[in-house]
């Protein structure tokens, strides 16, 4: 049965979770006290639904002067949370607006239990407006996005001009994640007291795994305490695993854990000899003004090995074999468990496309 009170409502709000009422009571000043809203429908968080005599127009208003709103949008159908009707509802919806040269996407939101998925709902939706309109599907840059809002029983079927979602990744952008992957990271292991070492390993495993990095080098330039060590590869082997973890439930693709070796640097720049070598260090060049260089070696050719100091810095006779010495952040010192975050961050402003060479 369709709960027909929800179907008095012709604009669906979203806003953060916890801002409902605040958004409520601003919409109600734009529009005016007559002005009917819901809040949190069916116990349904992050929502206000408002009833509007002309909601494009109130839509517009909403946005313009409502900071606490995220997204507002025009519901132009109301009916049962059930494929066949949204189907039905959708057709007529987008029947003589939606024309054979454009292209559409369709995306459903589910609140609720239901006996089908939102994948199942744009599916049916998609392949009724194809044989409907003769359009194209386009899920990244559409013309027109159909949006499906599903409340429990009742479903909303709106249609909006583009992509009504704001998207992280869309063209233009490189997915940097491909060149860090490629990155060899060798740096000097903090060997400071015990709880400190293995806090300073964990915030740089932490950081590691953030950028994907392929592989972590603990290069060491002198005889080092083993005690002092275990600490540091300890917090180090925590920081990665547990930033990985959560990678692995939230992102939608592959996640690569960062591999962690032990190795003398000097040895390293020997063994590296024909792969680009990249030093940080304050000695070299702000990274601004070697972008394009420092692009280059990062995504072609062979994979780049980037060394780093933390107490001590890179010893110096190792500068003859750089490729690149680069400073990210001119006249000012980094604490060691900032260094590397923050030197990646500098890094991935220069980086202008995806790399093209050894994986």
């Amino acid at each position: 049965m369709l709960y027909l009170s929800l179907c008095n409502y012709n604009i669906i709000v979203t806003t953060v979770i916890g801002r409902e009422r605040v958004a409520a009571e601003e919409i109600k000043d734009i529009l005016g006290s007559s002005c009917e809203v819901l809040v949190n429908p069916r116990g349904f968080k992050g929502l206000v639904l408002v009833s509007s005599t002309d909601p494009f127009r109130d839509i517009k208003a909403i946005l313009e002067k409502n900071p606490y709103v995220e997204k507002a949008v025009a519901v132009e159908a109301c009916c049962n949370a059930l494929i066949d009707e949204i189907v039905e509802n959708a057709v007529k919806v987008v029947d003589e607006r939606i024309k054979p040269s454009d292209t559409f996407a369709v995306r459903t939101i589910r609140r609720g239990k239901h006996g089908f998925t939102s994948l199942q709902v744009n599916a049916a939706v998609g392949e009724a407006v194809l044989r409907k309109t003769n359009a194209t599907v386009d899920l990244e840059n559409p013309d027109y996005t159909i949006l499906i809002n599903i409340i429990q029983d009742t479903a909303y079927i709106s249609l909006v001009k583009g992509v009504f979602f704001y998207k992280k990744m869309h063209g233009g952008k490189p997915r940097l994640y491909k060149v860090f992957r490629r990155m060899i990271v060798a740096q000097e292991p903090y060997l400071g007291p015990p709880d400190a070492c293995f806090k300073m390993g964990e915030r740089i495993g932490r950081a590691l795994q953030s950028f994907e990095i392929g592989t972590y080098y603990i290069a060491f330039i002198e005889d080092c305490d083993a005690y002092l060590l275990s600490r540091f590869v300890q917090g180090l082997i925590e920081g990665i695993e547990s930033r990985y973890n959560i990678q692995v439930k939230s992102y939608g693709r592959d996640v690569v854990k960062t591999k962690v070796m032990v190795a003398s640097m000097y040895e390293l720049v020997k063994n590296y000899s024909n792969h680009p070598i990249i030093i940080l260090e304050p000695e070299g060049e702000f990274v601004k003004n070697v972008g394009s260089k420092l692009n280059y070696l990062l995504t072609r050719g062979k994979k780049p090995l980037i060394l780093m100091g933390s107490r001590k810095g890179v010893p110096t006779g190792l500068y003859r074999f750089a490729d690149l010495i680069i400073d990210v952040a001119p006249g000012i010192t980094i604490s060691t468990e900032y260094a590397l975050p923050t030197a990646l961050g500098a890094i991935a402003t220069v980086i202008e496309g995806e790399c093209d060479g050894d994986d």
